[in-house]
């Protein structure tokens, strides 16, 4: 039962990942646009080119601000990772005794 839920969240979060494709596409460039933006801007020696830079700055700023649904392709990828790795977790690895692992490693350093 757990493994069908696991790939029932897991279809889910992969159509929310790929309906939010687009907008991580123009989130990425709107990001990376800014950084350069800002790059240039701190560079910048003359008042002419700190306000192309800044202007370029703004209008980068908003192509990023509406590219916010892109934050929900970014969390369905997490849960696709969480899935990913939850899938092969058996329950007998979860034990709240910490000295388990101690004594398979202590009988692997014995045996070399």
């Amino acid at each position: 039962m757990k493994k069908f839920g696991l790939f029932v969240l897991g279809g889910i979060a992969a159509v929310t990942l790929l309906a939010n494709i687009g907008p991580m596409i123009g989130l990425a460039i709107g990001l990376v646009i800014l950084y350069f933006a800002v790059k240039g801007f701190m560079k910048a020696e003359t008042t002419s080119k700190k306000m192309l830079w800044g202007a370029v700055g703004v209008i980068a700023a908003c192509a990023a601000i509406s590219n916010v649904p892109a934050l929900l392709g970014v969390l369905a990828l997490y849960v696709l990772y969480l899935v990913y790795k939850g899938w092969n977790k058996s329950e007998t690895e979860a034990t709240d005794d910490p000295f388990v692992n101690f004594e398979k490693q202590w009988a692997e350093m014995n045996r070399n």
